[in-house]
């Protein structure tokens, strides 16, 4: 059997090399690539002839998918999936099985970054001491009694929740379900209607789906505080962010930490949030650290073995 990793999965060709090691052991043929591509050219070309391929978070179109006559499983070295074809892949019968929870800490230390730096300065007071300024007027805010609500709270979420507790903050959320475990810590459900007009940070876990493109519209932003904290670090087309940029730019809204847009990066010049004011922007790194990548990579090849043998787990319905 073939099978392809199509792009780079940010780990050492050594960790690549052993974890494909089993497979070759079984006497698969195992292809890597170490390039991006978004040609779909040259991606059903590296996926010719494949039964299983496995990708991360670049583009696998259902005209790819159709292309693909051998495909039987893709196992993506990411949480979410709308960056693929999905339903070719169900019309066809491929399965798919995802790596969800590799980033789960990763991403909520990076969003709980951002709300410190957002109430206490960090970048702004960098670039003051660097143009001879003082600490005066940049001391900011805790975030130690603040209302934190968390819109979507799934696994990601709800580390989030954790951490943010830990600094000491009230934690509200928003979520279709209900958990045991999120209310045995103190977090309270409540309307998402609530959780945006009573929070002093706001931050978005939903997953990128028909039903949540565009959730965060500029009517639910004009629920948020004029002075709340907005963290983004799920994905972009959630929000109007072109709403989002004109209620920072008018004084709407506090501030804005951002890791998600509409486009991966780079991001066109002419992006409105590029332009906007008291906002910290990240290049879609969230995901990414030395420890997540090492998680990711086992995920997406165990789903690979256990897929071989006939177990398949992580399977995305």
């Amino acid at each position: 059997m073939r099978i392809s990793l199509l792009e780079p999965i940010g780990v050492s060709k050594e960790v690549l090399d052993e974890l494909a090691e089993g497979l070759k052991e079984r006497g698969h043929e195992f292809v890597s690539y170490d390039t991006k591509t978004t040609d779909p050219e040259e991606l059903k070309r590296r996926s010719a002839g494949s039964e299983v391929v496995m990708i991360a978070n670049n583009p696998y179109p259902a005209e790819v998918v159709a292309a693909s006559a051998d495909l039987k499983m893709l196992s993506v070295a990411f949480t979410g999936i709308d960056h693929i074809g999905v339903e070719e892949c169900r019309k066809r019968g491929i399965l798919i099985c995802n790596a969800a929870g590799y980033s789960n800490q990763t991403v909520a230390e990076l969003t709980v970054g951002m709300a410190i730096d957002a109430l206490r300065n960090v970048v702004k007071a960098d670039k003051t001491v660097r143009s001879g300024g003082t600490s005066a007027g940049i001391g900011g805010r805790e975030i130690c009694g603040r209302t934190v609500g968390i819109i979507g709270l799934g696994q990601i979420g709800l580390m989030t929740a954790k951490l943010f507790l830990a600094f000491g903050a009230k934690v509200i959320a928003y979520n279709h379900s209900e958990s045991e475990e999120a209310k045995a810590l103190g977090i309270e459900y409540k309307s998402l209607k609530e959780v945006l007009a009573e929070s002093d940070i706001v931050s978005l876990h939903l997953p990128l789906n028909p039903s949540t493109r565009g959730f965060l519209s500029a009517e639910r932003i004009a629920l948020m505080k004029a002075d709340a904290v907005f963290i983004n670090c799920a994905r972009g087309p959630i929000v109007d962010n072109v709403a989002l940029a004109e209620a920072l730019n008018n004084d709407r809204l506090g501030f804005a930490c951002i890791d998600v847009y509409d486009m991966e990066p780079p991001i066109p010049e002419d992006y409105p949030l590029l332009h906007a004011k008291n906002t910290l922007l990240t290049p879609h790194q969230a995901f990414i650290s030395e420890e997540s990548m090492k998680r990711r990579a086992k995920i997406v090849f165990d789903n690979v073995y256990a897929y071989l043998d006939g177990k398949p787990i992580n399977i995305c319905k």
